[in-house]
């Protein structure tokens, strides 16, 4: 985790300082990125939403740099369990909530209360609407620790089939298989490690948008 703070800080700080008028490969992997999430916060929580900015560019790149620097042999990846990733969940959501209370009050609650529905439906969605927003938390941190891990896992299981031409006549087949197919996982994981910081990100987009405009 430490290191992933460092490696934000040497692309952000250090490898943007000079904002030259043609940016280097550090300064523009930074412009791109902040780009991006700026555009996804506005998009998605509307002007209102973009003094969140910060919170959720840090959210991003910590979840995205953790899950990169996750990929290197030897290393660790912090995203993988559940007491970081459930820090990360359960902290935006009391922020999205004390954010909603603190700005609408008990308008608020009107979140949970569908007055497009039937009259006679509206008790039963209301009590939908509110398991599935207590739950949120843990689905937004098992979704991340969950998808990163599989991937690693599966790995594993490939790399301990990859000695087997050291043991066995059959490794010559299965042994380049194997490589072959770590090589592929390893690939798709790389994509993975962005696809997940960026749904937990977007999510995190959209629980805001309901606490800065619970009536729409």
């Amino acid at each position: 985790m430490a290191l992933a703070a460092v490696g934000i800080i040497i692309v952000f700080v250090f490898g943007s300082s000079a904002r030259a008028l043609i940016p280097s490969r550090m300064q523009s992997l930074g412009e791109v990125a902040y780009s991006f999430v700026h555009n996804m916060v506005e998009d998605v929580t509307g002007h209102d939403g973009a003094k969140y900015f910060p919170l959720v560019m840090t959210l991003f790149l910590f979840i995205l740099f953790a899950n990169m620097l996750g990929l290197l042999p030897g290393s660790f990846t912090p995203t993988t369990h559940i007491a970081v990733t459930a820090v990360l969940g359960f902290g935006v959501f009391l922020f999205v909530t004390l954010l909603g209370l603190f700005k609408h009050g008990f308008h608020f609650l009107g979140l949970f209360w569908m007055s497009d529905a039937p009259l006679i439906l509206r008790p039963i969605i209301a009590v939908i609407e509110v398991i599935s927003y207590f739950v949120r938390p843990v689905s937004h941190s098992i979704r991340l620790a969950g998808n990163i891990m599989a991937g690693h896992a599966v790995m594993k299981v490939f790399a301990a089939f990859a000695p087997m031409i050291l043991i066995s006549g059959i490794g010559v087949l299965v042994t380049p298989v194997s490589i072959l197919a770590i090589t592929a996982i390893y690939a798709l994981e790389v994509l993975v490690a962005f696809i997940q910081a960026y749904v937990f990100t977007i999510l995190t987009c959209v629980y805001l948008k309901d606490a800065l405009h619970p009536g729409h």
